[in-house]
C-alpha cells in the first residue's frame, strides 16, 4: 500500500514531467473517468451539433469530456451503445432518444442518465420548448390574417416533431383555421425544393411553417423558381434559426432556439445527478420568436 503523501508526491512529479492519467487510470484512482457518453440519432441533422457544443463546453469547465455515439435512429443500436458505454463513462446524455421509455429507464439503472428533447417519467431531462414557440409562430401568422397554414414536418419517429405538429394543429384550430400537414421530409435543402414544387402545384395555403431552417431554405429557393413571391404570395417561417436566416432575401421569420444552453443544462444535470430518490429535475429552455421579412398579411 502506497502512503497518501507518497502518492501525492508521485502525482505531482508526473504532472511536472507532462504525464497525464488516462481515463482508465483515473477511474482506478478516483472512481470516475471524467467522461460523459452522449448518444445522438444522427449527425446529419443540424439541430444536434449546437447541443453537443453546449455539452462539451460545460464538461470542460470541470475537466470532463464527451464520448460521442450515433444510433442512426435505431432503438436497438441506441440500447447497445448505452450498454457499451456504461463501463467507460460517468453518465449518459441521450439526445432525442428513440428507445421506449422502459428501455431508457433500464439504461438509467446503470448510470446517471439525462434526456434532451424527450421526457421520460422519473428521469431528469432538458426540454427545449419548441412546441410553445410553434404556437407563437401560428399566432403571429393568425394576427396577419392567415387561416390556411401548412406545416412541413420532420421524421414521423421524432417525439418532438409529433409535439410540434400537435401544437400547430391546436393553435390553428383555436383560430378557426385549417392546418395542412405536408408529407414529412428530412432536414435538407433538397427536401425543401421538392416540397416547394408540390406546394406550387396545388397546395392552397397562404403560409408555411417548416420544422427545419435547412428545409425552409429549399422552400424559399423552390418557391422563387416556381414564380411565387415571399411574402407577397406566401409567408414562410421556420421553427429554428440554425442557418443564417437573417441574411436571406427576404430575411426569414423564425424561432431562436438556444440549443447550446440545452446541452449545457444536460451536462449540469448529469454532473450533479441525485441518487437519493428525490424527484427528477426537469429543465425547460424557452424559444424566442424573431419576426423578419418573410411573413406579411395574407393575400386577399
Amino acid at each position: 500500500m502506497v502512503a497518501a503523501a507518497t502518492r501525492e508526491r508521485v502525482l505531482a512529479a508526473a504532472e511536472e514531467m507532462g504525464f497525464r492519467l488516462n481515463a482508465s487510470a483515473r477511474a482506478l484512482t478516483t472512481g470516475h473517468t471524467g467522461l460523459v457518453g452522449v448518444i445522438v440519432p444522427t449527425l446529419a441533422n443540424p439541430f444536434f451539433p449546437p447541443i453537443l457544443t453546449g455539452v462539451q463546453e460545460e464538461l470542460q469547465t470541470v475537466g470532463g469530456n464527451v464520448v460521442l455515439a450515433v444510433s442512426e435512429h435505431s432503438a436497438e443500436s441506441e440500447q447497445a451503445l448505452a450498454d457499451r458505454l456504461a463501463s467507460h463513462v460517468d453518465g449518459l446524455i441521450l439526445v432525442a432518444p428513440v428507445s421506449p421509455d422502459a428501455a431508457v429507464r433500464t439504461m438509467a439503472q446503470r448510470l446517471p442518465t439525462v434526456t434532451i428533447d424527450r421526457t421520460v417519467r422519473g428521469l431528469p431531462g432538458v426540454l427545449v420548448d419548441v412546441p410553445g414557440g410553434v404556437r407563437d409562430l401560428v399566432n403571429h401568422l393568425v394576427e396577419l390574417g392567415h387561416r390556411r397554414i401548412a406545416y412541413l414536418g420532420g421524421p414521423p419517429s421524432s417525439w418532438m416533431d409529433q409535439r410540434r405538429r400537435l401544437a400547430a394543429t391546436e393553435a390553428v384550430r383555436a383560430a378557426d383555421g385549417e392546418l395542412v400537414v405536408l408529407r414529412p421530409v428530412p432536414p435538407r435543402i433538397d427536401a425543401g425544393l421538392a416540397a416547394a414544387e408540390h406546394i406550387a402545384n396545388g397546395a392552397s395555403v397562404t403560409a408555411i411553417i417548416a420544422y427545419s431552417s435547412y428545409v425552409l431554405l429549399g422552400l424559399l429557393i423552390g418557391l422563387h423558381n416556381a414564380g411565387l413571391r415571399v411574402p407577397e404570395d406566401i409567408s414562410l417561417a421556420a421553427s429554428d434559426d440554425l442557418t443564417l436566416l437573417g441574411t436571406t432575401q427576404p430575411s426569414i421569420t423564425a424561432l431562436h432556439v438556444p440549443l447550446d444552453r440545452a446541452g449545457a443544462a444536460a451536462s449540469q444535470l448529469v454532473l450533479n445527478a441525485d441518487t437519493t430518490g428525490k424527484p427528477a429535475k426537469a429543465v425547460r429552455i424557452d424559444t424566442q420568436l424573431v419576426v423578419r421579412e418573410s411573413t406579411a398579411p395574407a393575400r386577399a
